[in-house]
């Protein structure tokens, strides 16, 4: 299977995860996207050099993985493309703050690659928390949630054609891909003479194959607020998710819970 047919398939997986009928699943949108912007909040208020708070955040994708038999080793492995950008970010803090912070077994950690962990950490859980709320939630769900929020009703469309076109590209991409490979079977990879043409015919072809799902839908009565979300309104388990989520968040944010209750054993 080639590259762009596992990217389709791993985009149809997500999906039909999302739509799956389990508890974590049937959470309303909008109490899952409430905690999901409140725990990324809380892990980026940290101070750069708090690294033990920081793991403590650890606790939320830890229930969660376990709550909905989500996979850690496919969470990494589907987010692997975005893990290198995020330990980019703070690669340099060595270099920039050097002053020595603590010693151990001999070894001097300066500042900067304390921060640097830090940063690599705050941005992995981010991260994982919004794979968490993708993975657990339909994108139809997630857009009425924001509409229930008075998103304005153009940006939400926007984002809800935008997923649902990155699978006409990916489609497109592999047509085009596979139709020059046919002609020049003898070649590894795309000469660079043809890196100018081939992206304009599939702007050309992703343009004609969106208009034709756009009339489409159309032509069947396709209208944003004619749609309906099983559970729109928000259920007393909708409410307690959110409660015990913030109380618990919080208190790992304000708290350090982890010290606390080592302390209580030594």
């Amino acid at each position: 299977m080639g590259k762009f047919e596992n990217a389709i398939h791993e985009m149809c997986a997500i999906e039909n995860q999302a739509g799956e009928d389990d508890f974590l699943n049937n959470i309303h949108a909008l109490a899952k996207l409430f905690v999901t912007v409140l725990y990324v909040c809380m892990v980026t208020s940290f101070p750069k050099y708090n690294v033990t708070g920081l793991v403590g955040m650890i606790i939320y994708p830890l229930i969660i993985f376990n709550l909905g038999d989500i996979k850690f080793g496919k969470c990494i492995k589907r987010i692997r493309l975005i893990l290198p950008l995020i330990c980019i970010i703070g690669i340099f803090n060595p270099f920039f703050d050097r002053n020595v912070l603590l010693t151990m077994g001999g070894v001097k950690i300066t500042g900067g690659e304390i921060s640097m962990v830090t940063l690599m950490i705050k941005g992995i859980l981010a991260v994982i928390a919004i794979y968490i709320l993708i993975i657990t939630t339909t994108i139809d769900r997630v857009c009425m949630a924001l509409r229930k929020i008075h998103i304005p009703e153009i940006i939400v469309m926007i984002i809800q054609l935008i997923y649902r076109y990155i699978n006409v590209l990916l489609k497109e991409t592999k047509r085009i891909v596979e139709a020059y490979s046919l002609r020049a079977p003898d070649q590894k990879g795309i000469n660079f003479k043809a890196w100018g043409s081939l992206p304009g015919q599939l702007l050309l072809r992703s343009i004609d194959r969106a208009t034709d799902v756009h009339n489409s839908m159309s032509l069947r009565g396709y209208n944003f607020n004619n749609v309906r979300i099983r559970n729109y309104k928000l259920s007393s388990r909708d409410y307690v998710w959110m409660i015990l989520w913030t109380l618990v968040i919080i208190a790992f944010r304000v708290y350090p819970v982890f010290e606390i209750v080592g302390g209580l054993f030594t």
